[in-house]
């Protein structure tokens, strides 16, 4: 008899533990990584091009989102980058507001006021449509000096990104980097400079306006920049937010240019693996990969798997209104499977956290 129910003891151990699945779990963090351009198309010439396996190759839970914004069949990266921060689709080229001109309420700005700390990190100027949509609210993605002062309102505590001279050699003569300094963030203006604060709010400027691409000498400004902004949030108990943007993918398709391409899809791996790396060692960690929309309709038509070289075309050097890839990984990852709009993205954040969009 005691036998018996130390067995169905353990039986009922095992069933409820193995009930407990991932869709029982909400991440303390969510690392949010955007390939801005990022095709499927991108996508397979960053795994072709590497002679090892890539990192965004261990996802498992995969999706497929609409990109139109508001008024246009075909998206740009304010809106869609709206979209994917607020859950809210916009016109093109606005920036954290809704159609009518209101402000919407992006996922970090939930995030800070639920006490969890917050960064953003891009291979771009910061105040670039796509970081921009999750702090600013501005009716044009151009206002960067606009957008730049809207990082003085919210209490985000790391931003690591170009665009100095938004900040610093303003037209109205303000100097947003004294007054950072003197909300408390320390000025970092080149990635040594950055690797060498672990806590506290850090503003780093590290171009006059953006960084160079891959081709011309960036380097491992992103990786290390998605490093050191970890570095700082987990010191937080309560959790962080945090988005990388690996900007200039976008840029290489405008381009049509297939060799940058591959240069910025690798840097962006190098990115998801920095993010893999500490979701692993933390196992409270939510990582997400998405695209806001194709650049360059690429097409890639063939591959020599001595040398790894690709040939492609392109069918634009705009944007397409191509359905894109989302990607999960960790606690939550379940809920981004399946087909639906880019706003599902902010929703699925925000059901994952347990906040509430009010």
């Amino acid at each position: 008899m005691e036998r018996t129910r130390v067995i169905l003891f353990l039986f009922l151990a095992v069933f409820l533990f193995t009930s407990c699945t991932e869709e029982d779990q909400k991440p303390k963090n969510i690392i949010l990584l955007i390939g801005d351009g990022m095709s499927f198309a991108h996508l397979q010439a960053g795994i072709l091009a590497s002679e090892e396996p890539l990192n965004i190759e261990e996802f498992r839970h995969i999706g497929f989102i609409h990109t139109s914004s508001a008024n246009n069949f075909v998206t740009d990266s304010g809106a869609a980058g709206t979209a994917l921060a607020s859950g809210t689709k916009t016109n093109n080229g606005f920036i954290g507001m809704d159609p009518d001109g209101n402000p919407v309420r992006s996922i970090l700005q939930i995030a800070s006021d639920n006490g969890l700390s917050t960064a953003l990190v891009a291979s771009c100027a910061i105040t670039h449509a796509t970081p921009a949509s999750f702090i600013a609210h501005q009716p044009s993605r151009n206002m960067a000096e606009e957008i730049a002062a809207d990082f003085l309102t919210t209490d985000i505590d790391v931003f690591i990104g170009g665009g100095l001279d938004h900040f610093a050699n303003r037209s109205d003569g303000r100097n947003l980097v004294e007054e950072l300094e003197t909300k408390g963030y320390r000025i970092a203006y080149n990635m040594d400079e950055v690797m060498q604060v672990s806590s506290g709010k850090l503003a780093a400027l590290v171009a006059d306006n953006h960084p160079p691409s891959m081709l011309d000498g960036r380097g491992d400004m992103l990786p290390q920049a998605t490093l050191a902004a970890l570095n700082i949030l987990k010191r937080n108990p309560e959790g962080f937010f945090m988005m990388v943007e690996g900007a200039q993918i976008d840029w290489e398709g405008h381009s049509n240019d297939i060799e940058g391409i591959v240069a910025e899809m690798l840097d962006f791996d190098r990115v998801i693996g920095k993010a893999l790396e500490f979701a692993r060692q933390d196992g409270n960690t939510l990582v997400v990969i998405a695209s806001d929309h194709d650049t360059g309709g690429l097409a890639l038509h063939g591959f020599d798997s001595d040398t790894h070289l690709l040939t492609a075309g392109f069918t634009t050097g705009g944007h397409t209104g191509l359905i894109q890839p989302v990607m999960a990984w960790g606690p939550g990852a379940e809920k981004f499977t399946g087909i639906y709009e880019n706003t599902g993205v902010f929703d699925n954040m925000l059901e994952a956290f347990g906040f509430s969009s009010n």
